[in-house]
């Protein structure tokens, strides 16, 4: 139990990474501010969130059909 707890904590807490390829770092610290810079890191993040997001809602949807509602049935008769 506590090598799942600590698997679960392992994924959930993670450290800020710079999702950003070399090509696009150099093109970008060129420039003065740096907002551009965020904007680029941020769209990338949010891209590679939506397949995590949708494999997510599958695994749900799999689940509550398998594991669905099993309540017994109450006949009146």
């Amino acid at each position: 139990m506590k090598n799942i707890f600590v698997g679960i904590c392992f994924f959930l807490i993670g450290v800020s990474a710079q999702a950003q390829c070399a090509m696009c770092r150099a093109a970008l610290e060129s420039e003065e501010g740096g907002v551009k810079a965020e904007a680029i890191n941020d769209g990338i993040v949010y891209l590679m969130a939506i397949p995590y997001i949708l494999v997510g809602i599958l695994g749900f949807a799999i689940y509550r059909l398998k594991f669905g509602n099993k309540k017994p049935s109450k006949n009146l008769s």
